[in-house]
């Protein structure tokens, strides 16, 4: 409930102590940055919001505050990419769209986190990926291109509309280089698979990964495993593809089989492949753009949502490298 007064100052009834902690950011994170922001002053007494400001002041903080009411009413901690988010929905217009986005909600992590896209952006990305059976997210890191993924895979996984989960990388700096690697196959390629399973620890926990590893259901394994197969009932993620020749990117989108889907990831501006040689990654996504059935997703920086600095620091080099 908001209660407003004549006396310049807005109070908005919080339901509970954990709405009050989420919504301050636990260090009074996010209610300084609204002071900040917005001008007015924000003050939490017990379980009432105090909003006090000028008229207009007051306007935008309650709003932004209204705004992000389904992420800190629940309980759920809101992050300064949470506050971007609402900005960027005031400030255009797209209050209700904003909405729909808190709401989407796609799974729930291991430590009890509603996991669900942050931005509009990549709230396309999930639709693309409920909608198309061949998804391309090109996009610097921070911007969930590979989690949001791994979310949506785990979550069909489940709900059983697939069979088995198949998530693959090229090792481009392994090649030749892997048998100079200590210990068995598997320990000289995991290194370049570790935020394939961190997502997965993070959605299954450790236990039950290691327990679908085992049978199976789970597959983590480089690119060149690919070839040859045809992957039916399967979900398949192709992670750090900037990385992929053309054969390899045209070997790996062969593989897909009946009632599957496959989510191709990548940042462009992060190519390792000797200098020259075109990126599988580039081709395939301009290539079949136009395709039905495939969609392509560009992130960009204002998707981040890693530390604030993540963002900052892609624009920085995104910069340098339009000089």
């Amino acid at each position: 409930m908001t209660e407003a007064t004549s006396s310049g100052r807005f109070v908005i009834e919080l339901p509970n102590n954990d709405a009050a902690l989420a919504l301050s950011g636990g260090d009074y994170q996010i209610l300084n940055r609204l002071n900040n922001l917005t001008g007015a002053s924000l003050v939490l007494r017990g379980l009432d919001l105090e909003i006090v400001g000028r008229p207009a002041q007051l306007e935008r903080a309650a709003a932004l505050v209204e705004l992000m009411r389904p992420i800190w009413e629940s309980g759920q901690l809101v992050s300064a990419v949470d506050l971007q988010a609402a900005i960027h929905a005031l400030d255009t217009g797209r209050s209700k769209d904003h909405a729909e986005l808190s709401n989407q909600i796609i799974a729930r992590s291991q430590q009890g986190n509603l996991l669900r896209p942050r931005t509009f952006r990549q709230k396309s990305y999930v639709e693309a990926m409920e909608r198309n059976d061949l998804t391309f997210a090109l996009g610097p890191a921070g911007t969930g291109k590979t989690f949001l993924a791994t979310v949506f895979a785990v979550k069909m996984l489940m709900e059983r509309k697939i069979e088995r989960l198949v998530l693959t990388r090229p090792a481009v700096e392994a090649g030749e280089r892997l048998g100079f690697l200590p210990g068995d196959l598997q320990q000289k390629v995991d290194p370049y698979l570790r935020p394939l399973y961190d997502a997965l620890h993070s959605l299954l926990g450790i236990e039950k990964t290691a327990n679908l590893l085992e049978k199976g259901i789970i597959e983590v394994a480089p690119l060149a495993y690919m070839r040859g197969r045809t992957l039916d009932e399967a979900f398949v993620i192709l992670d750090e593809a900037q990385n992929t020749t053309s054969a390899q990117m045209r070997m790996v989108l062969t593989r897909l089989g009946e009632r599957s889907r496959m989510v191709v990831t990548g940042d462009i501006t992060q190519i390792d492949l000797p200098y020259g040689q075109l990126s599988g990654l580039v081709e395939a996504s301009e290539l079949l753009e136009k395709i039905e059935g495939v969609a392509v997703c560009r992130l960009t920086s204002a998707d981040v949502v890693r530390h604030p600095l993540v963002q900052k620091v892609v624009d920085a080099y995104a910069h340098k490298d339009r000089r």
